[in-house]
């Protein structure tokens, strides 16, 4: 099945909605809703997401469903759009579903929270490591490590050599400046400070002064946190410039659309994870995986972020089984608290009443010849 039969299948399950969630008995359908870019320029990501989840839905449904009810997804799309992600959380809400997950980012994910929170249901699985989003809510679950933890891998890994020398990319809203607070935080605690800042624009086009302001610095690694374009413009500009310097992103922008966009000018460019190798099949989680998303697909096409979600799924299906039978929002909240130290695999997520991140699992990867990263 192709990309372009899921974005399909999203769109005719969306208008389907009202049907679906409307349904009083307790033995039809259990709907989960998502607000996710199916479009647009963040769509790659949006369909992912999608499809990790609805790899491992299909293995639960296809074995009786949870407590004898089937799971459904429903995905409406937001192309990357605050407004339309607030408008489809509210759509998703009012039409009864038991719960919110995968969100796309955490500028998607904000403005959803007031209704979350008014409705007191759970929001599962924001795809954001975003220091706002880390925040206890009793209503936010987070599956995975911060961006935070992630920048604290990457100065580890490097300082561990001896280099010293780090320049950050990011963007100048919230999130960009708690990704540069990150690493500067990082470097304190070895007595180091960045040697030089790139603060963009999301809109920005034209990045070849702040290229040139960071090059002037000559940093020995340049940490990128920004979305995929900008990240693979700066490495190939700076590169096409002579810069010598190790280039690492954090996970923000996705490796499959990250690997696309930097093609064969990225080899060497290296990038946190926030899951295990997605090709490493002699880990448990990830095999798993491998065999949902191939007998969903059709196809050995695998990514990081489908992985992320399927691993993802498979916790608030965790929780929807946990709060049995007779399932509310409220029973499903204190199911998703008594997570902890779940083993999904090789993964290990665990949630307490009073601390809702699940994960600290940061790992690194290059992208190879083959144009995939990998560790």
């Amino acid at each position: 099945m192709h990309r372009r039969t899921f974005v399909a299948a999203a769109l005719a399950t969306a208008f389907a909605l009202p049907v679906l969630a409307q349904k009083p008995d307790s033995s039809g359908p259990i709907v989960i809703g998502q607000s996710v870019p199916l479009s647009g320029i963040n769509k790659d990501l949006g369909e992912d997401i999608r499809e990790g989840a609805l790899a491992y839905l299909k293995k639960v449904n296809e074995a009786g469903g949870v407590n004898g009810r089937k799971i459904e997804l429903v995905s409406l799309d937001d192309a990357n759009d605050t407004k339309k992600s607030e408008a489809n959380t509210k759509t998703l809400i009012d039409q009864g579903v038991i719960a919110l997950y995968g969100y796309g980012s955490a500028t998607l994910s904000r403005p959803a929270l007031p209704h979350v929170e008014a409705a007191r249901i759970a929001f599962v699985a924001p795809f954001t490591g975003a220091d706002p989003m880390r925040v206890f809510n009793r209503f936010v679950f987070n599956h995975r490590a911060s961006y935070a933890d992630e920048m604290e891998k990457v100065v580890d890994h490097y300082t561990t050599f001896g280099i010293k020398r780090f320049a950050i990319v990011h963007y100048e809203d919230a999130v960009g400046k708690a990704n540069l607070g990150a690493v500067e935080r990082a470097l304190k605690s070895r007595n180091l400070t960045v040697v030089a800042v790139a603060p963009l624009q999301r809109t920005q086009a034209d990045i070849s002064k702040e290229v040139a302001k960071v090059l002037q610095a000559n940093p020995d690694v340049i940490i990128t946190t920004t979305l995929y374009k900008h990240a693979a413009d700066f490495v190939k500009l700076a590169r096409k410039q002579g810069s010598g310097a190790q280039f690492i992103s954090n996970s923000f922008p996705g490796s499959t659309a990250l690997a696309g966009a930097l093609g064969a000018e990225g080899l060497g460019v290296a990038m946190t994870q926030v899951v295990p190798t997605v090709s490493k099949r002699s880990i448990p989680i990830v095999k798993e995986y491998q065999d949902a998303a191939e007998k969903l697909t059709g196809k050995k096409s695998f990514s990081y972020q489908s992985l992320e979600s399927y691993i993802a799924m498979k916790v608030l299906v965790e929780g929807i089984r946990r709060a049995g039978p007779q399932l509310t929002r409220e029973k499903l909240l204190v199911a998703l608290d008594s997570i902890q130290s779940y083993d999904l695999g090789g993964y290990i997520v665990s949630f307490t009443p009073t601390n809702h991140n699940g994960s600290s699992f940061v790992g690194l990867t290059i992208l190879g010849h083959d144009l995939a990263f990998k560790d």
